[in-house]
């Protein structure tokens, strides 16, 4: 490691202020904003100091260098915590910020999120999902040093350090998230548990008799405990000791009394209630601090300069010097690297992408893996894996191995079932950086996924999802896998695009146009079964899934009305077409695989595909139908399932349901 202390040195009077200091900022925070959760920062506060003042390395004046350390507060609701120690760090957090905490529009927001606080590298809060992200992180950081250190070029090389509390260990996504990193033996990450023994409404034994550290043992962590949460000495050893640990991830249970030195120390009135003005008083007696609120001491202010941010700035002058040698000793590797770190893309990614003609007819997770194999190979760093489904999903890349413990350069990652910990992990992946992360399962499981795709939309993170067997086509598997609500529950996600493609030229322009988004993710929704190619050209295809929607066969003449679907449903409406004109009625087909994107082109571009005079719609889709109602309007209708399916012949289920194309043609003569 760079700078490392090769010995330590003891703590004194100055730290222990500090630790004082960072409690009471953030009693000053929580005090004003009368809201907060002061028990984690009173209790915690000395672990996070250490880690801060002896260990991370971060550069506060330039927050996203790449090699910094990442620290995960899994237990967002101390945020009081964290934005008190970056602000002592140097990071761009004023005094006045501090005073804002909690208000509206403020850099100090009453969870720690990504993007809004400089310092913060995860949006935590809901818990578990902290220490899911910081798993995907220490991947990120294992499998860009397998694949670009080379011998005196140690371009990757940092750690992973999340805080969590007791709450984060009973959510079931910690659970799954510790068992894949003690799987892949991601020795550097490094939890520090702060075990108070209490949660929000009482005592932890109401809820839990967990042996933690047997349990963390059993799944392959290495595992040390701190009696004494206050005993600076004993929590650096113990940090030091995880940090020469091969063998896999380190637990740190570091015995805490939640809200230490107030007079509601060591019960669950503390957690998240404001200490009242006494009681802030009595908490300051007890440490025998006299300073103005949001004061500290010069002392205090100059060790956390002389330590981290000096510690800072060195690790990252000495790393931009080892990029600048290793640009010339190995420049295909550098500007792979660049490419990763910077979310770009090579020239001409897309050139041996396939393209279907008529004569093919895929279901759309089989032309989605022949598209991802190419991309693959002009991609060196995109990777992904699935959920124990990646023959189902067909998302493993045949010219790739497995990423493990022993090799860290393979670039298919298998998650295990394990749906929540990957959706988690893939959003750790991209906060991290320097690669493109996709991962797949089963459509109907994208459920166990969905407060980790809300946190991706929520912190902009291009990840990429890909859900197969996406309808009542599922078939003999039953309504326990065949998708209905959860189309409609992806798209009212907010700044998250959802694709279902209609044929495999629909599938590789999706690809391509997920691969191209760097600010929010992308869902690619896929068929089990076979679909024919439209009957229109690549080119036109390609243009019309990066609009959204668009005409995939107009009306002979003049147009009396519209059948618009997504995905498989596109061939049924160009069926109900043929069948309406042989009955006198000339309607255009609109195929609309994104209702986002779609939304996104000017009025102009809408009107051309949907004009407001044919007021004669009719949507299909095999899924709930909330969402078609913008598209079809008061005059339309949408043929939709609004029931679960059922256990049968994929074809069965799907005419028992009513999508047949006289149901469409029904449907439509209806109209007036």
């Amino acid at each position: 490691m760079l700078n490392e202390q090769s010995a330590p040195i003891k703590f004194d009077d100055v730290d222990t202020q500090a630790v004082t200091a960072v409690r009471m900022l953030s009693m000053d925070m929580i005090s004003r904003a009368h809201s907060g959760h002061p028990g984690l920062p009173l209790g915690a506060a000395p672990m996070a100091y250490v880690l801060f003042s002896r260990h991370l390395r971060v550069d506060p004046s330039f927050p996203q260098w790449f090699n910094r350390d990442r620290f995960v507060l899994s237990a967002g609701h101390g945020s009081a915590m964290l934005y008190s120690l970056i602000h002592l760090s140097g990071f761009a957090i004023t005094r006045e910020d501090l005073m804002s905490f909690r208000q509206l529009g403020s850099k100090t927001p009453g969870h720690p999120e990504y993007g809004v606080t400089p310092g913060v590298d995860a949006t935590t809060g809901p818990l578990g999902q902290g220490i899911g992200m910081a798993v995907g992180m220490a991947i990120a950081e294992s499998h860009l040093r397998g694949v670009y250190n080379r011998p005196d070029y140690d371009v990757v090389d940092h750690y992973t350090y999340a805080l969590c509390g007791d709450g984060d260990l009973l959510e079931g996504v910690a659970a799954e998230s510790a068992s894949l990193a003690g799987q892949l033996q991601l020795n550097r990450l490094i939890v520090l548990y702060d075990s108070n023994d209490i949660s929000l409404d009482g005592p932890l034994t109401n809820a839990s008799h967990d042996n933690v550290g047997e349990r963390f043992q059993s799944y392959g962590w290495n595992y040390s405990r701190v009696e004494d949460g206050n005993d600076l000495e004993a929590i650096d050893a113990a940090i030091r000791s995880a940090k020469q640990n091969a063998g896999g991830p380190t637990l740190i249970e570091v015995k805490t009394q939640i809200g230490a030195g107030s007079p509601k120390a060591g019960t669950n009135k503390v957690h998240g209630a404001p200490l009242s003005d006494d009681e802030l008083a009595a908490t300051r007696d007890f440490y025998h601090w006299n300073e103005d609120p949001f004061t500290v001491p010069e002392a205090v202010t100059e060790r956390f300069m002389s330590t981290i941010k000096a510690r800072g700035w060195a690790n990252h002058q000495s790393w931009s010097s080892l990029i600048a040698q290793y640009s010339k000793a190995e420049p295909d590797l550098s500007r792979q690297f660049a490419q990763g770190v910077s979310q770009t893309l090579p020239d001409n990614y897309a050139a041996n992408v396939p393209t279907y003609y008529k004569k093919d007819a895929l279901a759309t997770r089989a032309s989605g893996s022949q598209v991802l194999q190419q991309l693959s190979k002009s991609c060196p760093n995109l990777w992904g894996g699935s959920a124990d489904l990646f023959r189902s999903n067909k998302t493993a890349v045949a010219d790739e191995e497995r990423f493990s413990p022993t090799n860290r350069q393979g670039r298919n990652l298998w998650f295990g079932v394990r749906e929540f910990a990957e959706a988690a992990a893939m959003n750790g992946i991209a906060l991290h950086g320097g690669t493109r992360v996709y991962g797949s399962t089963f459509f109907v499981f994208s459920d166990y996924m969905k407060p980790a795709l809300r946190l991706a939309a929520i912190q902009q993170l291009p990840v990429i999802y890909v859900f197969t067997h996406d309808s009542l086509a599922v078939g003999e598997d039953g309504p326990t896998h065949e998708p209905v609500e959860q189309l409609a529950a992806l798209r009212s996600i907010p700044n998250l695009t959802v694709f279902r493609p209609a044929d495999g030229n629909e599938t590789a322009a999706a690809w391509e146009a997920a691969l191209e988004t760097t600010d929010h993710p992308v869902a690619l929704v896929l068929t089990r079964q076979a679909l024919p190619t439209l009957p229109l050209p690549a080119a036109k295809v390609h243009t019309g899934v990066n609009q959204g929607g668009y005409v995939v066969r107009d009306a002979k003449d003049e147009a009396e009305g519209i059948l618009m679907a997504s995905g498989s449903e596109v061939q049924l409406a160009l069926s109900a077409q043929e069948r309406l004109a042989e009955l006198g009625h000339d309607v255009r087909v609109v195929s609309i695989p994104s209702f986002e994107a779609f939304n996104d082109q000017s009025h102009e571009y809408q009107e051309s595909v949907l004009p407001m005079k044919l007021r004669r719609r009719v949507a299909i889709e095999m899924a709930s139908g909330s969402s078609w109602y913008q598209f079809v309007g008061l005059d339309g209708v949408a043929l939709t399932q609004d029931d679960f399916g059922a256990s049968g012949k994929g074809e069965e289920v799907i005419a028992m349901a009513g999508f047949t194309t006289d149901k469409v043609v029904q449907a439509y003569l209806q109209l007036k």
